[in-house]
């Protein structure tokens, strides 16, 4: 193929379209196409054409080195990512378990309180209606106790005006026996 190349690149250089004597070097023309056939000849000679093949295939192979370590790092963050959210999943999963577990001990602390403060307001309305239930014993107690003085200091006057020293004497004879009575 290269072999071919190089007759069809002479064909076409702008030297043979020059007018008046070719071979001359007083032509620029034929001195330009001399100059470029040496260059030509110089690089297959210095066996550039192999050299930039071999140089374009080592580029070619680290191009597709790096596409491959490229896939694979690839796939290795398409695995990371996987895996970061299936972690982000259970600790989102794990998040709300602890909400709503959260929120029913919060529910139930809040039930617990409101049972403890329902028994609490229940013992003190109990207490209070033993306090009130006492102080209306109390009351009615002193009530008739005073009722008793009273109705006794109104008897004893009563007595003390309708009853003669006989009579008071009779009846302190009869308590004294009723006594002695009641102690043997």
């Amino acid at each position: 193929m290269i072999r071919l190349a190089l007759p069809l690149l002479l064909l076409a250089t702008p030297a043979l379209a020059a007018s008046g004597p070719f071979f001359s070097l007083k032509n620029t023309d034929f001195v330009v196409t001399i100059g470029f056939l040496l260059f030509v000849g110089i690089i297959f000679y210095l066996k550039v054409p192999p050299k930039l093949s071999a140089m374009l295939d080592d580029r070619a192979a680290g191009i597709r080195r790096d596409l491959d370590e490229a896939r694979t790092i690839r796939e290795d963050a398409q695995k990371v990512l996987a895996d970061y959210e299936r972690k982000t999943r259970a600790a989102q999963d794990q998040a709300d378990e602890i909400v709503a577990n959260a929120r029913r001990e919060a529910e139930a602390a809040s039930q617990q309180a409101r049972a403890d403060l329902d028994r609490q307001v229940e013992r003190r309305l109990s207490a209070a209606e033993d306090q009130i239930g006492s102080a209306q014993d109390a009351a009615v107690r002193e009530v008739r106790d005073r009722a008793i003085q009273v109705a006794t200091s109104v008897a004893a006057q009563v007595v003390a005006a309708q009853m003669g020293a006989q009579q008071a004497n009779k009846l302190i004879d009869d308590s004294i026996e009723v006594v002695r009575q009641k102690m043997h």
